[in-house]
């Protein structure tokens, strides 16, 4: 048989076949399966196993270790070739790869190994009778392995790496089969081998079969229990597999790996420390996730994670986690966005120092998070940056910076600028908010900006619950010094704005000097924004925050320049006005004394007039000592001087940009109309002259 077989195989396949380099051997072993495929398809098996037995004996069984590793290739590629025919040769072949396990040489058990799965992948092929050969193989292998203190699982690991991410579900079974027979061995210690085929293993997990889905996830609680009772897992190579899992579009897939991310965080301890950045990653995304157990279990992580202190010294990279809760204020979810700024609080509570280190990469984000669409988002990133702002310098940062948001976006300062001002009085305190804004607006360049921000500032001091304390202050203005203090450091910028300005003083009960600004005004300044202003001026004074104003008129004597300065309010504004008609019936309840004298006309505003030349008192004249008012109005009319001109220059501006523009529309209309023009100027030939 031996002979005939050497007859079948030309002898220079048989001596690269025993060759000591591996090319060789390996195109030694592709000429015998091409060999062995001609005779199964010839029917020839006799002949096939008399191959198989000249591989065996003279390889095999050889005392040279090439021919050895040569025999096992041989054998391999036997398998191949045979295709469907194998599983009547099998009882031949596998019994010398079987033995080769035992073989001295460790080469030699690797190419064991290598032979036996290549003679396995026959749990590949469909067809049932090779089916059935493959798993009565895989059994006896099994067996053999389980009972045997000589399998090296060292050298067979290396070959299921390789083949975790096969496709093929007979296959993924056959693997899947393996790992959990192994596992089972006690002297096996697949736990330490874990972390190469945990990604094999999770991909299954989206297999389209359900058998396979199941048996991949049974080995998967089976580890994860184990994972559990030993002191000694390598977390950190399975923690990044994890993490890549934890975002897979599959929801089984993705469930079971913030399943074991969360006992990860649990088991892990100082192993997982430089993994906490890439685990937050994956777990912030989760917590918005569809499915609500991912939901309930990404929560939990997330609250287990943050719990605890690690020291920066023993790798927690403060930058990193910072980095992914910075990506994730971009998340289009809700609660994610929450989520990393609650981790913004965390940190800053806990590492202060190392938090504040990053703060140019983080400050902008922070910013542009006011833009955000949650009321929710917008109060928490408010309180993180009150957080921040404890220090003097972050807080004029702070404010600096929101003035320049303001200014880039004026949509976030009328839709969100009350609710981002009022949410900073309730954290850092209303006088310091207030105090920062008006020093950097009294230096605002813009002066339409300027006007406009400090509008908006006057209308939620007149209006916001939270600043009640900041308007009692104020309307001690007269007669204590903190509030005289902080009349003067708002009047520095409020009067950018003629009403703000006007409001700050009726807030003050400075009469007097409210009914100076009012006749300070010059014609440019009662436009359309003026008058617009005035109206919700005359509304606000029918609120409750003015009902101490209200209640002043009642003693029109004592406070004879609040009327002068309501009436003036009066005349400037449109007779048909709606506000026109509320003040005036608010003026016409004023109850003057009968020892007035009354003019025929019966006009209010002489009763005023008398008032003041027979000399009744105001209040607001007692302590004008305390607070240069001339000085004011001089900084006041300075300042709307200011803005008249730059109104001028912008009115110029547009007329000199109108009058360019009619400019190059002659230009280019005399230019398409030249020729006809020219045509009509042109002197008439002596040929015209003789048509006509």
């Amino acid at each position: 048989m031996a002979a005939d077989a050497l007859s079948i195989i030309p002898g220079a396949v048989l001596r690269n076949l025993s060759d000591k380099l591996y090319e060789k051997r390996k195109n030694a072993a592709l000429e015998i399966e091409g060999i062995v495929k001609q005779l199964a398809m010839a029917g020839e098996h006799e002949r096939i196993s008399a191959v198989i037995s000249l591989l065996t004996n003279d390889f095999t069984y050889s005392p040279q270790t090439n021919h050895r590793k040569g025999g096992l290739i041989g054998l391999a590629a036997v398998t191949v070739g045979l295709t469907s025919e194998a599983a009547q040769h099998l009882e031949q072949i596998v019994p010398p790869v079987l033995n080769s396990f035992l073989d001295q040489d460790s080469r030699v058990r690797y190419y064991a190994c290598e032979a036996l799965y290549n003679i396995a992948k026959l749990s590949a092929d469909s067809d049932a009778n090779v089916q059935s050969a493959a798993h009565l193989l895989d059994r006896l292998v099994k067996d053999i392995v389980t009972e045997s203190d000589q399998f090296s699982i060292e050298e067979f690991i290396p070959l299921l790496r390789e083949r975790m991410n096969v496709l093929n579900p007979y296959v993924r079974q056959f693997l899947v089969g393996w790992i959990t027979v192994l596992d089972s061995v006690p002297d096996i210690d697949m736990l330490g081998f874990l972390p190469d085929f945990l990604d094999g293993l999770f991909n299954m997990l989206s297999d389209s079969s359900h058998e396979i889905r199941q048996q991949a996830d049974a080995a998967l609680s089976e580890f994860l229990q184990e994972i559990k009772n030993s002191p000694n897992v390598d977390y950190g190579r399975m923690a990044e597999i994890l993490v890549r899992r934890a975002g897979s579009t599959d929801e089984f897939t993705r469930l079971t790996s913030i399943t074991w991310i969360n006992e990860f965080v649990k088991l892990g301890g100082e192993q997982l420390v430089p993994y906490y950045a890439d685990i937050l990653g994956a777990i912030l995304p989760c917590i918005s996730d569809e499915e609500e157990k991912i939901r309930v279990v990404a929560r939990e992580t997330n609250e287990e994670l943050r719990a605890i202190k690690a020291d920066p010294t023993e790798g927690f990279d403060i930058g990193a986690i910072l980095s992914i809760a910075k990506r994730e204020l971009n998340s289009e979810h809700e609660a994610t966005r929450t989520e990393a700024l609650h981790w913004f609080f965390t940190l800053l509570d806990q590492y202060r120092a190392e938090f504040l280190a990053y703060l140019n990469d983080i400050f902008d984000p922070l910013l542009n998070a006011l833009s955000d669409p949650s009321d929710v988002v917008v109060l928490l990133v408010l309180e993180v940056h009150a957080r921040i702002a404890e220090e003097s310098h972050h807080f004029h940062h702070l404010v600096s910076y929101l003035i320049c948001t303001f200014h880039n976006n004026h949509f976030l300062l009328e839709k969100r600028g009350a609710l981002i001002v009022r949410r900073l009085c309730v954290l850092l305190g209303a006088e310091k908010v207030y105090r920062e804004f008006s020093t950097i607006l009294e230096s605002e360049v813009d002066l339409d900006f300027a006007s406009v921000m400090v509008q908006a500032l006057n209308l939620i001091l007149l209006t916001s619950t939270e600043l009640g304390e900041l308007r009692s202050l104020l309307k001690k203005s007269l007669v204590d010094s903190c509030g005289k203090d902080l009349f003067q450091s708002l009047y520095a910028s409020w009067r950018h704005s003629p009403m703000a300005t006007i409001s700050l003083c009726l807030l003050a009960q400075a009469y007097s000097h409210a009914s100076c600004v009012i006749q300070s005004l010059g014609e440019e300044d009662i436009n359309v924004k003026f008058l617009v202003q005035l109206d919700k001026l005359i509304r606000l004074l029918e609120t409750p925050v003015f009902a101490y104003l209200r209640l002043q008129l009642l003693e029109p004597g004592k406070h004879t320049w609040l009327l002068k300065t309501l009436y003036g309010l009066l005349m400037l504004l449109p007779q048909q006005s709606a506000a026109f008609k509320i003040l005036r019936t608010r003026l016409k309840t004023v109850p003057f004394s009968e020892n007035i004298k009354r003019t025929s006309s019966a006009n209010p505003y002489s009763q005023i007039l008398q008032v003041t030349e027979d000399g009744n008192r105001n209040q607001d004249t007692q302590n004008y000592s305390a607070i240069n008012f001339p000085s004011l109005l001089q900084q006041f009319e300075h300042m709307q001087l200011q803005h008249r001109n730059h109104l001028k220059d912008q009115l110029q501006s547009r007329k000199s940009a109108s009058a360019l523009t009619l400019s190059q529309e002659i230009q280019r209309y005399e230019a398409a109309h030249s020729s006809s023009l020219s045509e009509i100027n042109r002197p008439p030939s002596r040929t015209s002259k003789g048509i006509l």
